[in-house]
């Protein structure tokens, strides 16, 4: 079992750059996949990154991709998420998951955050 903490949420202009940071206790961290979502308020929950277990597979949404970086130490049962040129639709609460498959889909991931608030102003 695995429970993520995200911290690194905060308040950005557009254009700007955020780290948001997921740590996960227990000593299985490397057996997960490790996912981000977000949700903006009013709608619904949606798939951002996702890293294979070994970090060496990394896979985005389309409205990310080039922009966000996934990357993972399981040295130190962290993943990040780098996200660059922020735009004010990034606006929302930022979710880290852990699942057992590289999917999209919520219900796939098991384990979950409390959630980051990222705030983009225009």
């Amino acid at each position: 079992q695995v429970q993520p903490v995200e911290s690194g949420g905060g308040l950005v202009q557009a254009g700007g750059s955020l780290r948001l940071s997921c740590a996960a206790s227990g000593r299985t961290f490397n057996k997960y996949i490790i996912g981000w979502f977000r949700q903006a308020p009013g709608k619904e929950r949606d798939f951002v990154a996702a890293i294979s277990r070994s970090g060496s597979s990394t896979s985005y949404a389309d409205s990310v991709k080039g922009r966000f970086t996934i990357s993972r130490d399981n040295a130190k049962n962290t993943v990040a998420l780098q996200m660059n040129n922020l735009k004010p639709e990034d606006t929302a609460v930022y979710y880290c998951a852990a699942g057992s498959l590289m999917v999209r889909i919520i219900g796939e991931y098991a384990y979950w955050g409390q959630g980051t608030q990222v705030t983009v102003s225009s």
